[in-house]
């Protein structure tokens, strides 16, 4: 017959919690109650506070998201619709798609002249933009001149110069120059308003490029031109993307300018000036379904600009940051 073993007993001097170990069967020390277990990194107050930030930052971003394409999908939504069914529900849904706007818009209200004009002006202006603040960056950011800080400076003290003091004499320059009312006229002011940004941002792009190359090249006989445009130009590709982004949307979106420097022939107006005419028209014909429609065919360049070169816009502004 076997007899059960007696449980340990509390022997004197002995602790309250070597026999409560022995008791339960366990043979090292024992974890707190309190304490944290395994994993409490993971669901513990860290988790919860990871949890509560990640869901709050998502929460803003779908807000922004909906701030900032709500507005792009109501017009789209509006240019479909006649001006009684804007008026009556201007939050419905078409009843049917009435093209007939987006005809009016490009033929009848010019959006299709207007829209041509500004890729004439920002084509050229931004192609300039890109030449020449590129080759005013790349010689700031290498070479060491007397003045090369006041020359930089100057540049970046234009980016805090507002536009609007500069129009009344702008005005007059424009005409003793006989360049008033013409593409040329507006690309070289275009030019002019974007350098100082332009300069800014690559000539801190070019600092981050490796200077060994452009010293081999220097080396194997090549010309200070010839490293330019063929060694360092092409390694600068992501910013040059990036600011030409930029001033692609701040020409294509440029307003004050145009209305002074170009306002003489109404065949020659930019995009801006174009819908400016089309919504006073509008505020005396009713035509709201064409208002809406020019203002998405004004919107969709931009669009597909961004989409096409979206990715390169990020590798360019984080380029500096990862060399």
């Amino acid at each position: 017959m076997t007899t059960a073993e007696p449980s340990p007993s509390l022997r004197p001097g002995e602790p309250e919690e070597t026999a409560a170990a022995l008791t339960k069967g366990t043979a090292g020390p024992q974890r707190p109650a309190n304490a944290p277990g395994r994993g409490a990194g993971r669901d513990g107050g860290g988790g919860t506070e990871g949890r509560t930030l990640n869901a709050f930052s998502h929460a803003f971003l779908v807000l922004w998201a909906v701030m900032a394409a709500g507005p792009l999908l109501w017009a789209v939504m509006n240019s479909f619709k006649s001006s009684g069914a804007i008026l009556e529900d201007p939050w419905s849904l078409p009843s049917k798609l009435n093209w007939e706007n987006w005809s009016f818009a490009w033929n009848q209200a010019n959006i299709g002249q207007y829209t041509i004009n500004s890729v004439i002006v920002v084509g050229g202006s931004v192609v300039g933009t890109m030449l020449l603040g590129s080759m005013v960056a790349y010689v700031l950011a290498r070479y060491d001149f007397p003045g090369n800080r006041l020359v930089y400076f100057l540049f970046v003290g234009g980016m805090a110069f507002p536009i609007i003091v500069a129009l009344v004499p702008l005005f007059f320059v424009m005409k003793n120059f006989a360049l008033l009312d013409t593409y040329h006229g507006l690309i070289l002011v275009y030019i002019a308003y974007s350098l100082p940004f332009t300069v800014f941002f690559m000539s801190a792009f070019f600092r981050t490029l490796p200077s060994s190359i452009a010293e081999a090249a220097e080396i194997d006989g090549a010309s200070h031109s010839r490293i330019f445009f063929q060694v360092m130009l092409p390694m600068a590709k992501p910013g040059l993307i990036s600011v030409g982004i930029f001033n692609f949307l701040g020409q294509w979106n440029q307003y004050l300018i145009p209305q002074v420097v170009h306002v003489g022939d109404a065949d020659k107006y930019v995009l801006t000036q174009g819908l400016a005419n089309l919504a006073a028209q509008t505020g005396y014909r009713g035509n709201w379904g064409g208002l809406f429609a020019g203002l998405t065919l004004a919107v969709l360049p931009i669009l597909v600009v961004y989409v096409v070169f979206q990715r390169q816009v990020q590798a360019g502004l984080t380029a500096g940051a990862l060399k």
